[in-house]
Formats: C-alpha cells, sequence, structure tokens
C-alpha cells in the first residue's frame, strides 16, 4: 500500500504522526467505447455550444449554473480567492457515542498508519476509542478542502471515514407509506420467514460474479484470437487499462482479502517487465557492433546495416 498522505492527529495535548491509506477500492469493470467493425477508439472533441467551434483545453473554464440557467464563469483568479487549506492535521473535535453517527453521513474510508516514535499515542487512542465505545468527530483538510470525519478502531487500527454534510443527505421526498393494519397471522408468517433465513454475515459466501464472468468471456475471446490490433494513440494521455490485467488483480486481491492463495500461474507476469530489458540490452550490444563494422564498409552497406538495426531491436 502506499499512502497519500500524511499528517497527524491532535486532541488535547496529545499528537501523533500518522500517515493516510485508502481502505477501499472499487473493481467495477471498466469499458472503452469503440469503433465496433474495427476496434478503433471513439474519441469526443470539445466544441462549444454557441460558436459550435471546437475548444482548446487552455480555453475551458469552470462555470457556476443558477436556477434560472444563466452561467456565471469563475476564472482561476476567482476560484485562488475561495477559503481553501491545507493543513497536515487531523484534529478532533470531540468523542460522540457510536450509535450517535448515522450510517448515511460516512464516505470514504481511510486506514491510519502511526509513525515509529507515535506508537505508543497512537495504541493509547486506538484503545481509549474502543474502550469507551465512542467515535472521535475531527476536521480534516484533503486536497486542499476541508471536510468533516469520525476516527473509529476496526481490526486493531485506526479508520478515519469522511463524513458527508448534513444538507447533502436527501429526505425521502416521495409520497407518504400508508399505514395498513396487518393481521396477527401475517405478522407471524413474516417473522417465521425472518427467522429461516437468519444467521451471520459471511463476507466470503458473497462474490461479485460479473467481474469474473467478464474476466472470463475476455480470456476466451483473447485465446481464441478474437483481438483487434489497434495502433497507438500519441495524442491520447493516461495509462491504456489491460482490462483482463485489471480483472485478474481484482480477483486475486478478493482471495487474498479472504486468505485464499493466488494461482500459481500468475506469478511468472510479475516478473515480465524485468524480462523485457534484458533484450533491448542485447540489441543495443549488436547495434553498437554493427555500427563499427560498417566504417569499414562501403556507403550502400552503411544503409543496410541501419536498416536492419531496427528489426532486431523489435524482435
Amino acid at each position: 500500500m502506499r499512502a497519500i498522505w500524511k499528517g497527524a492527529v491532535s486532541f488535547g495535548l496529545v499528537n501523533v504522526p500518522v500517515r493516510l491509506y485508502s481502505a477501499t477500492e472499487n473493481h467495477d469493470v471498466q469499458f472503452r467505447q469503440v469503433h465496433r467493425t474495427d476496434g478503433g477508439r471513439i474519441k469526443y472533441k470539445r466544441f462549444c455550444s454557441k460558436d459550435g467551434e471546437e475548444v482548446a483545453y487552455d480555453d475551458i473554464a469552470k462555470g457556476y449554473e443558477t436556477e434560472d440557467g444563466s452561467m456565471i464563469v469563475l476564472t482561476d483568479e476567482d476560484m485562488a480567492d475561495l477559503p481553501t487549506r491545507s493543513s497536515k492535521e487531523i484534529s478532533v473535535e470531540k468523542f460522540v457515542p457510536e450509535d450517535q453517527i448515522d450510517p448515511m453521513l460516512l464516505d470514504k474510508s481511510y486506514y491510519l498508519e502511526p509513525d515509529k516514535s507515535a506508537a505508543k499515542p497512537y495504541v493509547l487512542l486506538r484503545e481509549a476509542l474502543e474502550v469507551r465505545g465512542r467515535m472521535a468527530i475531527v476536521t480534516v483538510s484533503i486536497r486542499t478542502r476541508m471536510t468533516m470525519a469520525v476516527l473509529r478502531v476496526r481490526d486493531g487500527v485506526i479508520v478515519m471515514q469522511t463524513m458527508l454534510w448534513p444538507d447533502e443527505i436527501r429526505a425521502a421526498d416521495f409520497a407518504t407509506i400508508e399505514d395498513r393494519e396487518v393481521s396477527d397471522k401475517e405478522m407471524s408468517m413474516a417473522r417465521m420467514l425472518i427467522d429461516e433465513l437468519a444467521g451471520d454475515y459471511d463476507p466470503d459466501e458473497y462474490e461479485d460474479d460479473y467481474a469474473l464472468a467478464v474476466e472470463s468471456l475476455v480470456k476466451a475471446k483473447l485465446e481464441g484470437g478474437e483481438v483487434q490490433q489497434v495502433e497507438s494513440d500519441e495524442e491520447e494521455s493516461g495509462e491504456v487499462v489491460d482490462l483482463l490485467a485489471a480483472l485478474a488483480r481484482s480477483v486475486e486481491k478478493a482471495k487474498a482479502s479472504r486468505g485464499e492463495s493466488a494461482p500459481a500461474e500468475k506469478a511468472p507476469a510479475k516478473k515480465a517487465p524485468a524480462k523485457k530489458a534484458a533484450p533491448a540490452t542485447k540489441s543495443a550490444a549488436k547495434k553498437s557492433t554493427t555500427k563499427k563494422a560498417a566504417t569499414k564498409k562501403t556507403s550502400a552497406k552503411k544503409t543496410t546495416a541501419k536498416k536492419s538495426a531496427p528489426k532486431k531491436k523489435a524482435s
């Protein structure tokens, strides 16, 4: 795991230096939009709805649309004046009973790892939270924006969960559910059904069958040669997503979280990048030798040597 933020938890006169790690990840299957006939990627251009001309990225600004449809353009100078903070402090405001925090308020989860020198105050805070059965309400600045969060303990680790603001929780604004009289017999049957399906939650009983099915489908098409070769687009930025590899990693992580060992055949895939480097070095050495030998030959042979070198490097 890689830390995404460093700071300190402060409560009273106690200061606990910590590192922040994302505690969750989403392994939803991601697809690209492509041309059905040849697999070419579909690209979109940015056009202005008023003049119909293409707009360069540097000419794009943030706009705030009002309720009546008016558009307010916000410049970089306007955005710079907004109240942002970059504090590296997780400040404890108060400790509240766990049952007072509505789960709907909880958002993104992070693990807090203490520095080696801060292990004792970290354990102190962790034990105090567990013994008292409380959560810590904190304020924290992540990516320049201040937000509320809670600290709680999970499996011996302090977890920070950012919170939605109260007005971000929507009310159940639909027709009031009409109360209907329920008979004793109906209630008895409902209770019986609940008792029949009663049990404990075991995460190992559930898996993302959709992701596994897509992985199997892609693998079958790959082995069957149903692959469209698409030329790389130099203008396209960002990392190219290998769907099969991404799905395989997701499955491996899911199995690892359940304590299952990863399939043995996947191990060599991790060493593949290192093996690719060796041929490149040999090719470079051959190219150098070819150039030295070429100096003793005619200009026509020099041309032949230069053309053959890339072919050796490509192989």
